[in-house]
């Protein structure tokens, strides 16, 4: 069991980095593409147009593209970080009352074994036990 939810986890957490990542290679290839440009004149060689920047366009460029990068990549982190957060949540089947379990839906006795290492008792609580009490007359 912990071997399966560690996994998952580890798993989880890749994905997240990922995420990140493919964001920041894309904010990097905005850079780059813009330095290229600078350094190589693309438009003069793809267009033949006569525009010539400056190496000062290519770094109010690259300054722009870090001030959209770094709320977006901070913004990303905190979402991943409370997608992971809610994903800890056990599910509860609504009708049947089962907790999901290691790709399996157990009874909530089992899953607080399994998952705790808890032996349950059973009882009845005073609501209960009130509701028994004025529950249908008996011969009516």
């Amino acid at each position: 069991m912990p071997n399966s939810e560690a996994s998952e986890d580890s798993s989880t957490r890749r994905g997240a980095s990922v995420v990140l990542a493919c964001e920041v290679i894309g904010f990097l290839a905005i850079i780059t593409l813009s330095w290229i440009n600078e350094l190589l004149g693309l438009p003069r060689l793809i267009f033949g147009s006569s525009h010539v920047g400056g190496w000062h366009e290519s770094l109010l460029e690259t300054a722009i593209v870090l001030l959209v990068a770094m709320p977006v990549v901070a913004q990303t982190r905190r979402l991943l970080a409370r997608l992971h957060y809610l994903e800890e949540f056990p599910r509860l089947c609504a009708w049947c009352r089962k907790l999901h379990l290691n790709n399996e839906w157990v009874p909530v006795e089992q899953f607080l074994q399994r998952k705790f290492d808890t032996q349950i008792s059973h009882g009845i609580c005073p609501a209960c036990r009130r509701g028994l009490a004025l529950g249908p007359r008996q011969g009516a």
